[in-house]
């Protein structure tokens, strides 16, 4: 009779520096739609489309940038997610969602 033995399974190295990609862009592909909106968003002049508020001002609570919220809506539009929610919900579930919303991310309200 032969008997065949397995090798336990080894545990990893602790002290390994990197377990995953160091920046979350390097999960989302170069032919990825979020890369696409990237560059179109980036390529628009969005002071003379009408977008208000592009210039941040000196005073107040700082806000997000007009370009990182249109982008993040031509996502939701191109993905069928319309509802501000969802779009919210997204950025936390989706990784490339997550990478296009980057700047957007604020763990806690500015007082």
């Amino acid at each position: 009779m032969v008997r065949f033995a397995m090798a336990h399974l080894s545990r990893t190295d602790r002290a390994q520096l990197l377990l995953l990609p160091e920046a979350v862009g390097d999960y989302v592909g170069p032919d990825n739609p979020v890369r696409f909106i990237e560059v179109f968003v980036a390529g628009l002049d969005l002071a003379a489309a009408g977008f208000e508020r592009v210039e941040a001002k000196d005073t107040g609570r700082r806000g997000f940038d007009p370009a990182d919220l249109l982008k993040l809506y031509t996502y939701g539009y191109v993905n069928r997610v319309r509802s501000s929610r969802r779009l919210e919900a997204e950025c936390h579930r989706n990784i490339c969602a997550r990478d296009l919303s980057h700047c957007l991310q604020v763990t806690q309200p500015e007082l």
